[in-house]
């Protein structure tokens, strides 16, 4: 890890030394304590040391420690350490929390914290509320799902459901002990671009009343179980089965987010390729991945010196420079609008390929009810791609823990 960060380290303090003079005055010791969701396996969390490391560089006053969290461990830890008056100074955590930590007074809005006019409307408008206030800093733009695939393995993407179910069998026939495709099948974030694809929503127009009991819903159960009958993907995949599977080759493709580009980019170098999830030929309409992006979210209550230096910190992680080295260094679309334009990601076929699936997604929903819609979605899934549930139960059943778990919000 620390050989990774030298590098990185390096260009960020030229950057940030550069930018000191415009920071907060100098003040007492401040430490801020820092939750990512970021991981080491995409070199995410080296990058968010790396940029703490850079910043405390230029200030020596503030130190920051950081500290990785699962996506939902986060959530859940955030929620118990604020109602212990024990909460870290800073999140950098994915939109969908927006829900659960506004719902519960947990956060403050950043509207006058920092200029949102200098990043992308539809990174902003993720973690926007009804009321018009803003509660996150846009860090990166998309966190979406895409087809990855190995083109030593599979040259070409299939373009199409029926193409992938072709292309898939004659590829393990010819590749005994290998598989075509993998995805995490134990989480209903994998089966939402399918429903999409299926042309399936999870709520109703008023955005809160579930609709999970519904021809669509079925009808993406029965092709995700007839695709696992199929026998080219492997049993029970999880996330890290998957990721395993892909980088060493024992899988040709497979569906994962860009936050995943950076480290499949290190694996396979030039045979990395991105294409959007195959189209639904039932429907003649691609898969709809969420969308929505990585944000800073500012605990309430925070104030003084501590709440300088986050915003100081948050302004500098955004800025420019460092949101093209995100780009290079993860691979990931940037919120910040004048980076857009920067040559690494103008000729970049991986980012183009990116922001390609990126405009067949949807928004994903940040109320409160949609915890309630994964929750209802997540125990169908295996024993439905396992045969054991038939479709139509497995829609009644998520329906019914769906309604259960709402009415319990009120």
């Amino acid at each position: 890890m620390t050989k990774k960060l030298f590098p990185l380290f390096s260009v960020l303090l030229v950057a940030v030394m550069l930018l000191a003079a415009c920071g907060p005055k100098e003040a007492g010791p401040v430490t801020i304590n820092l939750w990512t969701k970021e991981g080491e396996a995409d070199g995410g969390l080296q990058y968010v040391q790396a940029l703490a490391d850079a910043y405390t560089a230029a200030h020596p006053n503030v130190t920051f420690v950081v500290t990785n969290k699962e996506v939902e461990t986060l959530r859940e830890d955030f929620q118990t350490a604020s109602l212990a008056n024990a909460a870290p100074e800073l999140l950098w955590t994915v939109s969908d929390h927006l829900g659960p930590f506004t719902t519960a007074d947990l956060i403050q809005p950043v509207d006058k914290l920092v200029d949102l006019g200098k990043y992308v409307g539809s990174a902003t408008d993720a973690v926007k509320t009804p009321d018009g206030k803003t509660w996150g800093v846009p860090i990166a733009n998309g966190n979406h799902l895409m087809l990855l695939f190995n083109k030593s393995l599979m040259p070409v993407a299939p373009a199409n459901t029926d193409e992938l179910l072709k292309m898939g069998a004659d590829f393990v026939a010819a590749n005994p002990g290998k598989y075509a495709l993998a995805f995490n099948e134990t989480e209903a974030f994998w089966f939402v671009p399918w429903l999409g694809g299926f042309k399936g929503k999870v709520f109703a127009a008023d955005g809160v009343t579930p609709t999970l009991n519904t021809p669509e819903m079925i009808e993406t159960f029965k092709f995700l179980a007839e695709l696992k009958a199929a026998n080219i993907m492997p049993a029970e995949t999880n996330y890290d089965v998957m990721d395993a599977a892909f980088k060493e080759g024992t899988a040709a493709m497979i569906i994962n987010g860009d936050w995943s580009l950076g480290g499949y980019k290190e694996a396979l170098g030039e045979n990395l390729g991105v294409a959007p999830i195959p189209k639904v030929v039932a429907t003649d309409t691609y898969p709809a991945p969420y969308t929505s992006g990585v944000f800073f979210m500012v605990p309430k209550g925070l104030e003084g010196e501590k709440l300088d230096a986050v915003v100081d910190f948050m302004k500098f992680a955004t800025n420019k420079e460092n949101q093209v080295e995100m780009v290079k260094k993860l691979t990931r679309l940037p919120a910040l609008t004048a980076a857009l334009s920067d040559n690494v990601i103008t000729e970049d076929p991986i980012l183009a390929g990116s922001a390609a699936q990126m405009s067949y997604g949807t928004p994903m929903p940040t109320n409160v009810e949609m915890r309630c819609v994964w929750d209802a979605i997540k125990p169908e899934l295996l024993p439905t791609y396992a045969g054991t549930t038939s479709p139509e139960t497995a829609a009644a059943n998520a329906q019914k823990a769906a309604e259960t778990c709402i009415a319990g919000l009120e």
